[in-house]
């Protein structure tokens, strides 16, 4: 995140980056109409892009994924590497392999064009905290099609670090549950709840809580189409 971000009370600063002049028009106006939110610019491919976070420094990009030139995965690839800003991914499509791609090049969170406006400031402002947002339905889509099963042996392997608590929040996260769900669930306080998440991503080595997800995942944690216990309503979280 940029200093600018980091002063008390400064607007987060979003770059759009879309090939279609409506598009980048239509979500700078609804991110305008927030107070704590502010578009620093737009950029109407990749390459672009990429230059004008190394000159804007805003926190957050809104990146489109098919444009022409570089399209937005690799542009989220440069970004990321670089630590320049968080990227938030949206696209109309509904296409697995383009979370994947997106989450695999560094992406923080990962939306459908369809989001509504207040969910849009919403994820804006979560990704801009350092945290990672997907919507729930492409994650289930995601590791549905790209998290097979493990080998025997994998999960303890990979999970031996975790205590059974620490564990069990993990299969919580990767399920979509928020912060405060698991508090409730297992009669936490959620200050209680974010120290076990710091410590599963320290302990595994994850950037964030879409890694933190896949590993579940991969694990064998969590199993795809698996479902335990009673899931709480949520949109975005």
């Amino acid at each position: 995140m940029s200093a600018a971000a980091q002063d008390a009370g400064a607007p987060i600063r979003v770059l759009v980056a879309d090939d279609q002049a409506l598009v980048r028009g239509g979500f700078s106006m609804i991110l305008e109409a927030e107070p704590d939110l502010t578009v620093v610019g737009e950029a109407v491919d990749g390459v672009e892009a990429t230059r004008l976070v190394a000159e804007l420094q805003p926190d957050v990009v809104l990146m489109d994924v098919r444009m022409p030139r570089m399209d937005g995965i690799e542009a989220t690839r440069r970004i990321t590497a670089a630590g320049r800003a968080r990227v938030l991914v949206l696209t109309t499509f509904d296409v697995d392999e383009y979370v994947w791609d997106a989450i695999v090049a560094g992406a923080s969170g990962f939306l459908l064009k369809d989001v509504r406006p207040r969910d849009l400031g919403h994820a804006v402002r979560t990704v801009a905290a350092g945290e990672s947002l997907v919507a729930p339905a492409v994650t289930r889509r995601l590791l549905a099609e790209f998290v097979r099963r493990p080998a025997p042996g994998r999960r303890a392997a990979r999970l031996d670090p975790l205590t059974e608590r620490e564990a069990e929040v993990l299969g919580l996260i990767a399920r979509g549950w928020s912060n405060a769900e698991i508090a409730g669930h297992l009669v936490l306080s959620e200050t209680t709840v974010k120290t076990h998440v710091t410590r599963i991503l320290t302990k595994l080595g994850l950037r964030d809580r879409v890694q933190a997800v896949v590993a579940a995942y991969e694990s064998g944690l969590v199993v795809p189409g698996e479902v335990t216990g009673s899931e709480p309503h949520r949109g975005y979280s």
